[in-house]
């Protein structure tokens, strides 16, 4: 008989039957990592599988993983973190600006500005400030689709699969303006832009036109929303020195 680790449960088998806490942990090696490696790359439920969904079919799978199957994508926090690595491993190769961000940064430089700091975190940590973004996003759409049955997490765990592929996005065209010297980030924000809209409206409402133009603007106020907190914490505390 084995006892499990876990629950403290007696069992014949590989698993526990109360908590399926295997009866021999698996060494870390090689192998290990490896498999681990697969598993989250893999095409059938890896991170591949997540960004071909959510290009052709975003509103429908997102449901989905909400609503019947947490297996079908990779975790929505997981994804986000992921893809702004991805964001921000690239901008290191290939040296694209992100717009917003350094156009404030050129006007606070040499200040010695909280707020410039704040902005250089930001800059540095896409995934986290992404994340925290996600909730003042959320925080609109809760008010503009407050007539649907999601909660305000749910809507965060939107919000995570669509910002991972918008970082996507950026990095394809920062990519290619890295490669071909051509600006192009500006058409690759608006493709951003696109992808929000066309991914949020068809979650929420799928043909009414009404939804996309709200998903939109929710997109923009939460944005918007989250640049004021974060300039007036700024200022605060320049203020408080």
């Amino acid at each position: 008989m084995n006892i499990c680790k876990k629950c403290n449960c007696e069992f014949q088998s590989d698993y526990c039957p109360d908590c399926g806490h295997p009866s021999k942990v698996e060494r870390i090696n090689g192998r290990y990592v490896l498999t681990e490696i697969a598993s989250v790359l893999n095409f059938q439920k890896g991170i591949f599988y997540t960004i071909k969904e959510l290009l052709i079919r975003p509103g429908k799978n997102i449901s989905l993983f909400i609503s019947e199957d947490r297996k079908r994508l990779v975790n929505p926090i997981t994804f986000i973190l992921i893809t702004s690595l991805i964001y921000t491993i690239l901008v290191k190769i290939f040296h694209f600006e992100d717009g917003v961000i350094d156009g404030a940064k050129d006007a606070l430089d040499n200040s010695g500005y909280a707020t410039l700091a704040i902005l250089k975190w930001v800059q540095g940590n896409y995934g986290y400030a992404n994340i925290i973004m996600a909730i003042f996003i959320a925080f609109w759409f809760k008010i503009f689709f407050r007539k649907y049955p999601f909660n305000l997490f749910e809507i965060l765990v939107l919000l995570c699969f669509i910002m991972g592929i918008e970082m996507l996005i950026y990095s394809a065209f920062g990519a290619v303006r890295g490669l071909t010297h051509i600006d192009i980030m500006q058409v690759g924000v608006l493709a951003g832009f696109i992808y929000a809209t066309y991914a949020a409206g068809q979650f929420f409402g799928k043909r009414k036109i009404a939804d996309y133009v709200k998903a939109l603007v929710s997109y923009l106020l939460g944005m918007i929303t989250f640049t004021i907190v974060l300039l007036v914490t700024g200022v605060l505390i320049d203020l408080n020195k």
